[in-house]
């Protein structure tokens, strides 16, 4: 019975994950919609800012408000 349920859910599985990639095409996105106004693109030094160096600087800056409001005794 295992290997039956097993099986079954394997074919779920499967079954929904090539519906959502058929959905999914992007074929469509070649023609545009009506009140679309894309920006212009980001340059490489950008792309890094915002999508590497904010992060961290975002979390050294949590880091470092974690450190100094510390309660806990020192030992």
């Amino acid at each position: 019975m295992d290997k039956k349920n097993a099986l079954r859910a394997g074919a779920v599985a499967a079954g929904t994950t090539l519906m959502m990639l058929l959905m999914s095409s992007p074929a469509l996105a070649l023609t545009r919609d009506d009140g679309d106004d894309p920006a212009p693109g980001l340059s490489v030094a950008e792309t890094l800012g915002l999508y590497v160096a904010l992060p961290i600087a975002l979390f050294l800056v949590i880091v470092g408000l974690v450190m100094v409001l510390d309660k806990s005794k020192k030992a």
